[in-house]
């Protein structure tokens, strides 16, 4: 128990102040929606078909970039060439994709999911048919928080010398990746958001056959 606890201690030492933020950020928007959304699940305050789209989310986004960005499977780097060795301790390869997809699923496709419902006065209106104003929430929402980690939290991890792999919601790979703008120096590429803007459609589309 000691030893482990040295160990934890000692990864935490050689993480900078931003990094150890990451790491927190990573965990907690990842794991804790699965606590919560388990309680609510046994006490029946959330359907069925919300957990679906959970576990659909997941899969969604694990197969469509997230694996791949990970093992750099075509085209690109692993993200354990793109990471300080101390970050590569703190969230191991191996469960990076897993986190991540986790993080994906609840804290950006559910929360989506959350705002369209309470801007439509949280009711089913939004999920029972196409809605070109649920599609322009969820579409602000999701490339919106990803221009925000790739311009704050992965910011060093996705430099012009760290390519991404292609993936099958990411079709232009490292080949094709312009620079849509920057953010205080911060170049804001196609790559990085491709998948949340074709997971858009794909989302609602999902959400549009459970609930029916």
């Amino acid at each position: 128990m000691q030893k482990n606890k040295n160990s934890k201690q000692n990864i935490t030492s050689e993480l900078t102040e931003q990094q150890q933020k990451t790491v927190r950020l990573v965990y907690r928007t990842s794991l804790v929606p699965v606590f919560i959304l388990t309680i609510l699940y046994i006490f029946k305050i959330i359907p069925n078909w919300v957990i679906s789209v959970y576990i659909i989310s997941f899969l969604l986004c694990a197969f469509g970039w997230e694996i791949w960005f990970t093992y750099g499977i075509w085209g690109g780097l692993s993200v354990n060439d793109r990471r300080p060795k101390a970050l590569n301790r703190a969230i191991p390869q191996n469960i990076n994709w897993i986190l991540n997809s986790l993080a994906d699923a609840a804290s950006i496709c559910l929360v989506g999911l959350l705002l369209v419902w309470a801007f439509y006065g949280f009711n089913l209106t939004p999920f029972t048919s196409w809605h070109w104003g649920a599609f322009t929430i969820l579409f602000v929402w999701f490339v919106g928080q990803n221009i925000y980690v790739e311009a704050i939290v992965y910011r060093d991890q996705l430099d012009e010398e760290k390519p991404l792999s292609w993936g099958p919601l990411s079709p232009g790979g490292p080949w094709w990746n312009p620079t849509i703008f920057k953010i205080n120096g911060q170049a804001i590429k196609f790559q990085t958001q491709i998948p949340w803007v074709l997971m858009t459609p794909i989302f609602y589309w999902v959400v549009l056959i459970l609930v029916r």
